[in-house]
């Protein structure tokens, strides 16, 4: 918010935060309009509501700025807490000053994105203007980065992930933010970020009419900007590299002692890329800071970016961060090389892993475990073949193979009875036992029975109503997984704590919940059982990755949803087959016909499976909540949109499985 200007300037070179009369430390066009005559009386600690009656509480400043203050306000009669924004009426008494607050106030109110911090509500008395606002306990980046001088990697992934996030939401509103920088993101109770102050967004005009009044934060202008070409979508880009630069280094990448050679670096897009940076952080800032704004990467691919797919991303910070470094340290129970390759990999406090400190002093083996990663970028697919099963006449098998059901379904076309056949009866054709599950052929029956399934409910369930849940038991899915599929494998654990890797030569082993039992399963199928502690000799390095992936996820990864299975200490029934990931989601694929998709951004899921011989689908939503559906009664109840949009994505993803 404007009124943190002060407090929020960024660290320079000596990590000391810029004093407000600084040249360069407040932003253009927001002049403090400081009275200079009498002090103003002092504000009462009750303030009341005229429309409403409601009465508040005014409690401790949280920051400054050059129109207003804020302060720390409860309402009296929820005890609920807000930021309260108040704006004295002597400070906007021209028109242009009062047009500017109804206009943050105009925009801010109808945005409504867990990254943007929310707008409550405004109101007025004859003194002052308030605007209540989402409270944020934790400050903000500004503040944290003032305790911690620089931020690990693995958090700048964080934080900037959730910028990224909101960000899009403004610019999806044709709102451009004009302002972005760290004493702008402020932080939750709970560690989420979330983006403010929107005193100097507007509206998105055509190219031809954009503004080209230079405002927001000198360290953070961009050269179109200051050029006077017009602000775009582009220009919060530039920002979002400065920010980056700015976690990681604890200054600005433009920061000079002039304001005026600060101007001629941004124009001449000039900073320097320590060699402290990663590669991968290099390269991504050098694509934010580029000089032509039709250079710069959209949006939508900065996510995609090998600093992001190629590195650690935490799925919540500790409440320690804001003042200490987090500790990511990840120990394997296997050889020396992993312990100091997780180490580096994960980070710790700065002071005691450097990354390319601990990169030179690796072996080659030892560098290959450290580099472990996967790419977002592009569709990956298994390394297993993708044959699929075909007749004596060279036809794929019919998906509907299955003992015949008695359906009221007289009348439909041949195709259509058999797929709700299918559907309701739950019948895979293929599969009969566990020896056969990694076999080629196999998996494209599987693949091709779960595309026909989807496809008919699709096709023939109604689109408006709303079917009642229902009770799934037992049922086995993916709550977390690890792409390890440039060196080993994909490496996933199931809801009743079974650990699986599907290796990259096509094999597969499960350690079940005792963390005792090992199994086995050869591309042809046969399977061997043995113990964690007389594993024989050739199998050695696969169970050590094993364990490595069941450790890592373990110790750094959260449940993905609130459905539990009890564990099974005898016979996996479940084990992965193929996986697949696009730019949205991953897709699993598994022995028995259970078929999971995860979409990444805001973690919901849906799985296939059968039940008593039933197909069931069950959808957890962005709160980790899960709802089962039988698909006998999407077929006549329809069901929600959100999971309609996810069930087509997922026939699209098999589809091209199949193709």
């Amino acid at each position: 918010m404007e009124l943190l200007r002060n407090i929020s300037q960024q660290p320079t070179n000596s990590n000391r935060m810029y004093e407000p009369n600084q040249p360069g430390s407040c932003e253009l066009r927001r002049k403090r309009t400081e009275d200079h005559g009498h002090a103003p009386a002092e504000m009462s600690k009750i303030i009341t509501d005229p429309a409403t009656g409601k009465c508040y509480c005014r409690g401790k400043v949280l920051g400054k700025g050059g129109f207003a203050k804020c302060y720390e306000m409860t309402d009296l009669s929820t005890s609920k807490v807000y930021a309260a924004k108040i704006i004295p009426h002597t400070r906007v008494s021209k028109p242009h000053q009062r047009e500017k607050i109804d206009r943050e106030i105009e925009l801010h109110r109808v945005l409504h994105h867990k990254h943007i911090v929310h707008f409550y509500h405004h109101f007025e008395d004859k003194d002052n203007i308030y605007i209540l606002l989402e409270y944020c306990s934790r400050r903000s980046l500004a503040h944290i980065l003032k305790a911690r001088k620089v931020l690990t990697e693995p958090e700048v992934r964080y934080y900037l992930r959730q910028i990224v996030s909101g960000l899009k939401y403004l610019h999806e509103q044709e709102i451009l933010h004009r302002d972005l920088k760290l004493g702008n993101f402020f932080v939750s109770e709970s560690m989420e970020l979330k983006v403010g102050d929107f005193g100097l967004a507007a509206k998105l005009e055509p190219a031809g009419n954009r503004r080209k009044t230079i405002c927001g934060t000198p360290n953070y202008l961009s050269p179109e900007v200051l050029n006077k070409q017009g602000h775009g979508c582009e220009s919060d880009v530039w920002a979002l590299g400065c920010v980056m630069y700015t976690m990681l280094l604890g200054r600005p990448p433009f920061e000079t002692t002039n304001l005026k050679e600060t101007y001629r670096c941004i124009r001449e897009a000039r900073y320097s890329l320590p060699s402290s940076l990663s590669p991968q952080a290099k390269q991504l800032i050098s694509s934010l800071l580029a000089k032509a704004p039709e250079d710069r990467p959209h949006l939508d691919h900065i996510l995609r970016h090998d600093f992001f797919s190629q590195g650690f991303v935490p799925e919540r910070l500790p409440a320690s961060c804001c003042h200490s470094a987090p500790e990511f340290h990840v120990s394997s129970p296997a050889k020396s090389f992993f312990k100091k390759a997780a180490a580096a990999l994960f980070g710790g406090k700065r002071d005691k892993v450097k990354y390319y400190e601990t990169l030179n002093k690796l072996t080659k083996e030892e560098e290959e475990i450290y580099k472990l990663r996967h790419d977002l970028k592009k569709t990956v697919i298994s390394q297993q073949q993708q044959s699929k099963q075909m007749t004596e006449d060279g036809r794929p098998p019919s998906p509907s193979a299955g003992r015949p059901v008695a359906l009221a379904t007289e009348g439909l076309p041949p195709t259509t009875r058999d797929t709700i056949r299918l559907i309701v009866r739950g019948s895979l054709g293929s599969c009969s036992s566990s020896s056969e599950c990694l076999e080629d052929s196999t998996t494209g029956s599987v693949a091709e029975t779960i595309t026909s399934v989807l496809r008919g409910c699709l096709e023939n369930m109604p689109k408006d109503d709303i079917p009642n849940g229902t009770e799934c038991s037992n049922l086995q899915w993916v709550t977390k997984w690890v792409d390890y599929s440039n060196k080993y494998g994909f490496g996933y654990q199931l809801s009743d704590h079974i650990v699986g890797v599907l290796f990259n030569n096509g094999t597969h082993m499960s350690l079940l919940a005792d963390k005792k039992t090992v199994h086995y399963y050869a591309e042809l199928g046969q399977c061997s059982v043995f113990s964690t502690s007389d594993v024989p000799e050739h199998f050695v390095g696969q169970v050590t990755v094993l364990k490595y992936f069941a450790h890592y996820m373990e110790e750094n990864l959260m449940d993905g949803g609130d459905l539990v299975s009890q564990p099974d200490t005898h016979m996996p029934r479940l084990y992965l087959l193929q996986w697949l990931k696009s730019d949205r989601a991953l897709m699993m694929l598994f022995n028995d016909g259970t078929f999971q998709v995860n979409f990444y951004h805001d973690h919901t899921k849906i799985i296939l499976c059968t039940q008593r011989e039933e197909y069931m689908l069950t959808y957890i939503n962005e709160e980790r909540v899960s709802t089962t559906f039988r698909l006998s009664s999407l077929l006549t109840s329809g069901c929600p949109a959100d999971l309609r949009q996810r069930m087509e994505y997922s026939l699209n993803m098999l589809l091209q499985r199949c193709n």
